[in-house]
């Protein structure tokens, strides 16, 4: 494997009422090409921070994340929501569902945005769908589909743009024990199968010693990595 993401120095804080408060405090990390990372530590670490800012929803205060060695500082507002579109496929603890589209319909918005016709985006999205399992529910909307088939549309939805890495921010904390056990069954084949790297913040131990590397982040600072 070889370096693919990088944090360096990355720092973060928001001013609050007046005030600063620092989350981030001089993270370094590397991440491996196809690596498997569970990012762990209690609530208001810091956790979903750098996992924002490792995917270009935010920028670092101070420090860098790089890309194969390209810094995401030196984009525009633009380059970075490109670069997002790209490279980067989001799976969250909700899911964020259009509720009035069906799971099909829901999988194919991000690939007309990215301006694939109709016909191209519909056949990919049934393509993802099936290998998710969900081949038998493509025309049913949200509010038909259970918890654990919503994360399904959304982890297919993640893969429509073909990225390179996938961030998954308590990707099973919305789920029951027997289903989150099967979504993370599915994201780590994905992993394997694909070569996808993946980097998932959670809070369930059991799950993140499954992973190939657990990063352990306290008051802002990474304190472990095993």
């Amino acid at each position: 494997m070889s370096e693919f993401i990088k944090a360096d120095g990355v720092c973060k804080s928001f001013q609050i009422d007046g005030g600063t408060v620092e989350v981030l405090k001089g993270v370094d990390l590397t991440i491996e090409t196809g690596e498997f990372i569970a990012i762990v530590g209690p609530s208001g670490a810091g956790k979903s921070t750098l996992l924002y800012l490792l995917g270009a929803l935010d920028r670092p205060t101070s420090g860098e994340i790089f890309y194969e060695n390209a810094g995401l500082s030196r984009m525009d507002d633009r380059q970075l929501a490109d670069f997002r579109n790209r490279s980067v496929g989001f799976i969250f603890q909700f899911h964020h569902l259009l509720p009035e589209f069906t799971a099909l319909e829901n999988v194919m918005m991000p690939l007309l945005v990215a301006r694939r016709n109709r016909s191209e985006a519909r056949e990919i999205a049934a393509s993802l769908l099936k290998e998710v399992g969900l081949e038998p529910r493509l025309a049913h909307r949200p509010s038909e589909l259970s918890g654990g088939e919503q994360q399904r549309v959304a982890i297919a939805r993640a893969l429509g743009a073909l990225p390179k890495v996938i961030l998954a921010d308590e990707p099973t904390g919305n789920l029951d024990t027997k289903t989150g056990d099967a979504t993370f069954e599915l994201l780590h084949r994905l992993n394997r199968e694909r070569g996808l790297t993946f980097v998932m913040v959670t809070h369930n131990e059991k799950l993140a010693h499954r992973s190939d590397r657990i990063v352990t982040i306290l008051d802002g600072r990474i304190v472990e990595k095993t």
